[in-house]
């Protein structure tokens, strides 16, 4: 193989690929990224962990095509640090690869392509475009809350389904068993019929990445096992979670009556402040509410307490409830309106969060004893 890439071009594509890789691998070939130069100009990047697989393709100047693979980190340093604008020369022969740009050379250990493992995507019968802004919302406002317990591993990722809800929509939710995030939108051509699908944290992670340079849309291949995100020069393929989602509308309340409007940003600042002196045993926020009034209060048995009043709309009985000011803060950070809608029960009762009952995102967040 011998080929000529522009190191910005190699750089961007091997960050794209290079994050797949794990970092300690027991099988070496793992480490490796596969390139894969064709006749018609074309150099494949290619990376998988086994679960998660991406094939980016760039423009080279290919001299001779062939296929090989090389350490993903070792390649991604070296582009890193060879001067910008230089033109990467690659060839690669009998378990070298040569690397020359400007005066630099380096001489790597290849391991045969043949050995690359590939993973068998069998039939992906539903087919459907989300727009990238769709997609990227929907990973927005709910990854924060994915589980990272591996032992409850059927929450370690985002759950995706359709329904009829009078009209057909796609719903996508993430939950840890503290808080729950769920984004409803119109369902794509194509989706009805979908399976319920668990898509993991690292896919998603990637997946968001990617849609950064994405303009238009993402064409989405899946069956109950596989999905394929076709991303125009990126396409990202993984295994889903092989698990059961547990039924998260039974959570979702639908009898609070008690409604708080409030301005999020004053909130989100209000809980910031007093959460200052909070420590990790004591991470509560104890927010009081009474006519028109919120009282942000945290107390710690080490630093002292803190109190910021925030206006708010209010006109039900008096109410006091405590909240994780982690949780409650990664909620409010999702929040873009001027007012966000804390639909309260009682202080031992879940929490529903939204903008309007017209918003595509709602939260439920569970309080904490204070």
């Amino acid at each position: 193989m011998k080929a000529t890439i522009e190191r910005a071009t190699l750089l961007k594509s091997l960050s794209h690929v290079q994050s797949v890789v794990e970092r300690r691998n027991t099988i070496p070939i793992l480490s490796n990224v596969l390139l894969e130069a064709t006749a018609d100009g074309t150099m494949r990047l290619m990376a998988t962990d086994l679960d998660l697989q991406i094939v980016e393709s760039v423009q080279a100047g290919v001299e001779s095509a062939g296929a090989t693979t090389v350490s993903a980190h070792t390649l991604f340093d070296i582009a890193r640090k060879l001067p910008e604008g230089s033109q990467v020369r690659i060839e690669a022969a009998e378990g070298k690869m040569l690397i020359q740009a400007g005066r630099a050379r380096f001489n790597l250990q290849t391991l045969p392509r043949d050995d690359f493992p590939m993973i068998a995507e069998g039939q992906l019968p539903t087919s459907f475009d989300l727009p990238a802004e769709t997609l990227i919302q929907i990973i927005d406002k709910t990854r924060f809350a994915i589980s990272t317990e591996e032992t409850r591993y059927y929450l370690n990722g985002i759950f995706f389904h359709v329904s009829e809800d009078p009209q057909p929509v796609l719903k996508a939710a993430a939950t840890d068993g503290h808080r729950l995030a769920r984004v409803t939108v119109a369902r794509p051509d194509g989706a009805e019929g979908m399976p319920d699908i668990i898509v993991p944290r690292k896919c998603i992670a990637e997946l968001r990445k990617l849609l950064e340079e994405v303009d238009g849309s993402v064409h989405i291949d899946l069956s109950p096992t596989k999905i394929r995100f076709d991303l125009g020069s990126a396409v990202l393929t993984s295994k889903l979670i092989d698990g059961t989602f547990p039924d998260y509308s039974r959570v979702i309340p639908t009898g609070n009556d008690k409604l708080l409007k409030i301005d999020p940003r004053s909130l989100e600042e209000g809980v910031d402040r007093v959460a200052t002196i909070a420590t990790e045993k004591t991470r509560a926020v104890k927010i009081a509410v009474e006519t028109d009034k919120v009282t942000l209060s945290v107390t710690s048995p080490e630093n002292g307490t803190a109190a910021e009043e925030v206006p708010g709309q209010y006109a039900d009985s008096e109410l006091e409830i405590g909240f994780n000011a982690r949780y409650l803060l990664d909620i409010l950070g999702q929040l873009e309106g001027d007012t966000v809608e804390l639909h309260l029960a009682d202080a031992s009762a879940p929490t529903l969060i939204r903008e309007t009952d017209k918003s595509p995102a709602l939260y439920v967040l569970m309080p904490m004893r204070v």
